[in-house]
């Protein structure tokens, strides 16, 4: 299946169809969205009765003289204004706690479904887009519903109030004021898809800066070994110069609502004073009503203003919406089917015709037939590149064949979940991941059996199966501490980690993947003897690139150009080593 979340292949979907997937989000907030609404409302009555009660203070008391009713309306004015500020404060004090909370369950969501995606989706998209989407994406949503949404609810109920407001005093010069927003409506429409598509093109460039930094970051050693610093500056640099010139675009999208509002509202209020000014010398309107239909008119335009860029920021907060969606929706091909009938034999696993080949590449094995027996050293050897290593994930169920079955105890290995398949499969990398913690949590990481045991009864435990010894490698023993990537160990002290921690699971089938490739002698002639100790009925199988780790084998197979063969013994499987050597 192909997981790639980058594709040039985008699926159009309305501004209505974004924004009803967006309001599951929303769920258990309907409280807190209610008394926002009802804080909007009045904080929109306040600012819409305003220019009434002064272009009626005007009329009956300013141009009479009648001051003593101007101190009163001032202080009525004063007072709706400091409730509108309550208003406004308790709004943005719902809204925050409502996005901090979405924004919460939205970044659990989607690491919760990236830990339930297969191994293929990790190896088809880079770690720093992935990190990119969950923090910098999910926060363009946080930003839009903590500061943007309320803002545009309240931006429409103001403007429509003022729009109203317009009509009803006079139609004509109201009609008139109006007639710029048509204009800027349809061009809004006009210029929403090409503003979101923009937006979302500069947040897939900041994944690709993201991408960018942490293969560096996390390579850096090498980079400093192989004096590669000038190459990577280099890649950086175009990277960035590339999100630059994306991130101009955005901008220029984002910001190009601005002039032309502004000038709509600079049109509306030049007609205004025209046509007002018009007809207060014809005996038709009044000063305190033109004052009051001028604040109208700025009431309307300056939320339509405000509008443009919040409806930018609703597009950004849609394009990240998008590519969040897009993780949230990716499906796990990697699915559980019903345990059928169990097919015969006594093998503890089997491949029947089984085929495989990554997304957009080659088969890399094809119709390969073969069954490991219980208690007995398997060897799986051949060149680099040859497959061993996809034979073992397929084994361990990192990926599915495109063509055959593989079987475990004799049912298909799809019938098993995540946890019995991992009980009877221990896998050593060839390159061990290490979490931050202790020596002790990494060993007892994902094996419930010692989940919460003390450090001294994980000793005793050690001791028990032969272990021990190999904490002395440690400085302070099953409590040294490992940090991220276990970067301050040696590769050789990560392997003996890894090797623990799947001996200790005492799996029905143990991959080794070379795992003592990175090890001194003698703690390889320890793991060695510590592998005897493990039951005799767990199948041994041996990724080998040295000749030496296959000696004890039951069996050797020869593994290239995607087809298995049975080797027989070293010397068998020398000569097929050399002659395929011969052969390139």
């Amino acid at each position: 299946m192909n997981y790639t979340l980058n594709t040039d292949k985008k699926v159009k979907v309305s501004t209505f169809q974004a924004l009803k997937s967006l309001l599951p989000l929303l769920d258990g907030e309907k409280k807190n969205l209610a008394w926002s609404f009802v804080a909007i409302i009045v904080n929109s009555f306040i600012t819409l009765l305003g220019p009434f009660l002064i272009g009626h203070t005007v009329d009956t008391y300013v141009l009479k003289g009648r001051y003593d009713g101007v101190l009163t309306y001032s202080v009525i004015l004063l007072a709706l204004f400091v409730m509108g500020l309550v208003a406004s404060y308790l709004q943005t004090k719902w809204m925050g706690s409502v996005s901090q909370r979405m924004l919460f369950k939205l970044r659990n969501a989607v690491f919760a479904k990236l830990q339930d995606l297969p191994v293929a989706f990790f190896n088809q998209n880079k770690a720093g887009d992935l990190i990119s989407r969950i923090n910098n994406d999910t926060d363009k949503l946080n930003q839009f519903f903590s500061q943007s949404l309320m803002q545009f609810i309240g931006s429409v109920f103001t403007m429509v109030g003022a729009g109203i407001f317009l009509l009803t005093i006079n139609v004509t010069l109201g009609a008139s004021a109006l007639v710029p927003a048509v204009f800027l409506l349809v061009l809004t429409q006009l210029l929403s898809p090409w503003i979101k598509r923009k937006n979302a093109e500069s947040l897939q460039s900041v994944g690709g800066l993201s991408a960018e930094i942490q293969e560096s970051l996390t390579n850096f050693k090498v980079i400093v070994a192989f004096n590669r610093r000038d190459y990577f500056r280099k890649r950086f640099e175009e990277s960035n110069a590339k999100n630059y010139d994306v991130a101009v675009r955005a901008g220029i999208a984002n910001n190009i609502f601005t002039p032309v509002y502004t000038f709509a509202s600079t049109v509306a209020q030049l007609i205004v004073v025209t046509f007002g000014v018009y007809l207060i010398m014809h005996g038709e309107f009044t000063l305190g009503l033109l004052i009051s239909f001028i604040s109208y008119v700025t009431n309307f335009y300056t939320p339509l203003r405000q509008l443009a860029a919040l409806w930018t920021s609703f597009q950004t907060a849609l394009a990240g919406w998008d590519r969040i969606n897009v993780i949230l929706n990716m499906e796990n091909d990697l699915v559980s089917i019903p345990r059928g009938a169990h097919m015969g034999g006594h093998s503890v696993l089997s491949f029947d015709h089984v085929s495989f080949a990554y997304p957009n590449g080659k088969e890399v094995l094809h119709n390969i037939n073969f069954a490991l027996d219980k208690g007995k050293t398997y060897a799986l050897v051949g060149p680099t590149g040859g497959g061993k290593t996809t034979t073992a994930s397929l084994m361990a169920r990192m990926f599915d064949p495109i063509k055959g079955k593989v079987f475990l105890d004799g049912y298909d290995i799809r019938s098993y979940d995540s946890v019995e398949r991992t009980q009877k499969i221990g896998f050593i990398l060839q390159e061990p991941f290490l979490f931050v913690g202790t020596v002790k949590d990494n060993i007892v990481c994902g094996n419930e059996k010692y989940a919460g045991v003390s450090s001294v009864e994980l000793t005793q435990i050690l001791t028990d199966t032969g272990l021990n010894s190999l904490i002395k490698l440690f400085d302070k023993g099953l409590d040294t501490p490992v940090y991220a990537g276990g970067d301050t160990m040696s590769l050789g002290q990560r392997q003996v980690i890894a090797f623990m921690r799947a001996v200790l699971r005492k799996p029905d089938i143990l991959i080794l993947d070379e795992a003592t490739a990175n090890i001194d002698t003698v703690t390889e002639q320890i793991l060695e003897d510590i592998l005897k100790q493990l039951p005799k009925e767990t199948t041994k199988v041996v990724i080998a690139h040295r000749l030496n780790t296959i000696e004890n084998a039951d069996e050797i197979f020869f593994v290239n150009d995607g087809t298995m063969t049975r080797a027989g013994s070293i010397e068998q499987a020398v000569e097929m080593l050399l002659h395929r050597n011969m052969k390139s």
